[in-house]
């Protein structure tokens, strides 16, 4: 009995399925790509985007991760510009105590703000205090290469 069930005459052969072949040994591949026939057709621009996993160049890479650039070597802050190597946190506590010797400027290498503080005591500790805080809470505290700051 391997008969197929006798079929409504206005539908071909299939079980059903609109558009199968009647013989699946012959004939269309449905595996084997190109155009879909019947009403299930891939409709473009629908699904998953097609494209690499890496993002195009020229894109910035999410903040603090390296990058493996010489330029930067704690990553770029959200607005592009690569963080530093020194803490701000450091230099802010470091002016806070040592103000008055200047060894705040000196740990960011801002040299020449540095001595100025060393000869002056640190504008006789007024100065010093007002920079370790300006270094403490600013965003656009930067080293002497120019880089960001890094620290929360």
């Amino acid at each position: 009995m391997s008969e197929q069930p006798p079929q409504p005459p206005n539908q071909p052969p299939g079980y059903g399925y609109p558009n199968a072949n009647p013989n699946p040994g012959q004939g269309q591949n449905p595996y084997a790509g190109g155009q879909q026939q019947g009403p299930y057709q891939q409709q473009p621009g629908y699904g998953y985007p097609q494209g690499g996993g890496y993002p195009p160049p020229g894109a910035m890479p999410p903040p603090g991760m390296y990058t493996g650039d010489p330029n930067a070597p704690y990553g770029y802050d959200p607005m592009g510009r690569p963080y530093s190597d020194k803490s701000k946190v450091v230099a802010g506590v470091l002016q806070l105590t040592l103000g008055t010797l200047g060894i705040g400027r000196f740990y960011i290498g801002s040299v020449g703000i540095g001595i100025a503080q060393l000869l002056t005591c640190g504008g006789l500790g007024i100065w010093a205090l007002i920079d370790g805080i300006i270094l403490l809470t600013g965003s656009n505290n930067t080293d002497s290469q120019g880089r960001v700051l890094r620290g929360g």
